[in-house]
């Protein structure tokens, strides 16, 4: 045997061990194998996709104009607080719609002056739209908006990911799709609510004080029913104080066979301390065998709440996330080191999700839900099921009809189909691809241009033959003429796979993943897989024949 093809066909069969080696992870062999494997080792192979194990496919949109709400909100206070400082005679600083509008207490024209030049030199944010009378109105610029929306996307996108990892979702499926979507795949999740629960929780933490003072508050009833939720607040809407609002607090009662209400409590609208200086949040169990949330502070969170506490003892501090109070204690005393509890009538995973968007942090705005389908593990196990017999019958005719037709050649063709496989399913293994339905449409779709690539050759060789010349020139010159044309229609697909990936999205890459890895194996199968075996029959023996 030649030395050239001693070397190829190392080369072949190196790559067809190492094919092996990879997919092993992918197989149940893996389980039985020792634990040192994985340390020297793959020990990762290929991952099912979502169509294929089960899951859930969500498409987020980023509210962003709230954030723009927020950003002018939290403007708005600070010039107010600013204002103030320099005893500006102004009667009210707040935001309508997307305006911050200061009432003057006065239409002097140097208050008038002065106002617009603090907003000027404080906020550059901010241009002045328009002045009415003892109002001045200030709009936030176009560019600032389209920065605070974009942030928002992408910090969404973080904190999402955060909750993600930490709820404990093998091979997630987070990217940003679009100006303020955001695309999640979770493959194999068991409990789908949950997890939009907790991915879509903007988790607002904050602090404030409940109003006891107001005769309002004393007004209000031990529990409201849910559905009667909407009618309470509008009946209490024209006695509400200046500056008060009313939230509730979910209540089950266990002792009334879980009946679910809802506590009203008089609170102050703005929050004396937010969640923005938490620094951890862990669950741990109370003397009555109740989970609670203990959260950590920063220092300067620390300092605040000491301050808080210190501040209003005998007064009762509600803490709320994303406008729901989870309990109101009484403060009986100065707390310091920076630590405080969440308690409420919560299980044990209640409190563990809770703790969890608390360590990934607030959204900066919260999220709509535009496109959810949850794929079942037995829709799942229906696709890979008919996506194999689809590829073992249509692999098993193919096989039939390339020994039907090219006789002892189609066999060789046959081992060629055979190699294919084994290499393209080992490096999607060794690249840890997602395999998804479509993928396993462009494996299959790989068989038929695998086998069109020998076709072609064949032909070729066929028509040598009836030319007259020997076998041995005849397979060199049929491998030469088809060279260029199998090139052409390989590298026109690949283009094409290849634009697939960039711009489709899930499945959709799945295909053009292991179209293609085969595309480009079926080069190397085609042209020296094949070309190998003839060599070796060729140099054995003269052939004056070639079953073909």
């Amino acid at each position: 045997m030649k030395k050239g093809i001693r070397w190829k066909l190392s080369f072949i069969a190196i790559t067809v061990f190492l094919s092996v080696l990879f997919f092993l992870p992918s197989t149940p062999i893996y389980s039985r194998l020792p634990s040192w494997w994985g340390k020297f080792l793959p020990s990762k192979g290929i991952t099912l996709g979502l169509d294929l194990q089960g899951g859930m496919h969500l498409v987020l949109e980023v509210q962003g104009e709230k954030a723009v709400e927020n950003a002018l909100d939290r403007t708005a206070n600070s010039l107010k607080d600013l204002l103030a400082e320099k005893k500006i005679n102004v009667s009210s600083v707040q935001r309508e719609g997307n305006e911050i509008v200061v009432a003057l207490g006065s239409v002097e024209a140097k208050d008038r002056e002065e106002v617009g030049r603090l907003a000027r030199d404080n906020y550059p944010i901010l241009t002045a739209s328009k002045n009415k009378g003892d109002q001045l109105s200030f709009e936030m610029k176009e560019s600032e908006i389209n920065r605070i929306k974009e942030a928002a996307t992408s910090q969404a996108l973080e904190t999402i990911r955060n909750r993600v990892d930490q709820f404990g979702v093998a091979e997630p499926l987070i990217q940003r799709q679009g100006p303020q979507q955001i695309l999640i795949q979770l493959p194999g999740i068991k409990d789908p609510q949950r997890a939009i629960d907790l991915i879509g929780k903007t988790a607002l933490l904050e602090f404030k004080l409940v109003d006891d003072d107001s005769p309002v508050s004393r007004e209000l009833p031990l529990r409201v029913a849910p559905e009667d939720e909407a009618k309470f607040l509008k009946d209490f809407e024209a006695k509400m104080p200046p500056g008060d609002q009313i939230l509730f607090e979910r209540v089950v009662d266990k002792e009334n066979n879980n009946v679910v209400y809802k506590r009203p409590f008089l609170v102050k609208k703005i929050a004396a301390m937010s969640g923005d200086t938490l620094t951890d949040a862990r669950v741990n169990i109370g003397q009555f065998n109740e989970p609670y949330v203990s959260i950590t502070f920063d220092t300067a969170g620390a300092k605040l709440f000491e301050k808080i506490t210190a501040e209003n003892r005998k007064k009762r501090l509600a803490i709320i996330l994303d406008n729901s109070v989870y309990s109101a204690p009484v403060i009986q005393e100065r707390i310091g080191g920076g630590r405080a509890q969440i308690s409420g009538s919560f299980t044990v995973q209640e409190a563990n999700d809770l703790a969890i968007v608390l360590r990934a942090g607030a959204l900066p705005a919260p999220v709509k839900i535009i496109q959810n389908v949850t794929v079942g593990p037995s829709l799942g196990a229906d696709s890979i099921k008919y996506g194999i017999m689809a590829g073992v019958v249509g692999t098993a005719l193919v096989v039939l009809f390339m020994v039907f037709y090219y006789r002892l050649s189609g066999l060789i063709a046959d081992f060629n189909l055979f190699l294919n496989v084994v290499l393209l399913i080992g490096a999607m293994a060794f690249l840890n691809a997602t395999l998804t339905l479509p993928g396993i449409a462009g494996i299959i779709l790989t068989v038929g241009m695998s086998v069109d690539s020998n076709v072609l050759i064949f032909e070729r060789i066929r028509e040598e033959l009836r030319a007259g010349k020997p076998v041995r020139m005849a397979v060199e010159a049929g491998y030469d003429k088809a060279f260029l044309t199998i090139i052409d229609s390989h590298v026109t697909t690949l283009i094409t796979a290849i634009i697939l990936f960039i711009f489709g999205t899930g499945p959709i890459k799945g295909f053009a993943v292991s179209l293609s890895l085969g595309v480009t194996i079926n080069l190397f199968t085609s042209l020296v897989g094949t070309k190998v075996i003839f060599d070796i029959v060729n140099s054995r023996r003269k052939l004056e024949a070639l079953s073909i």
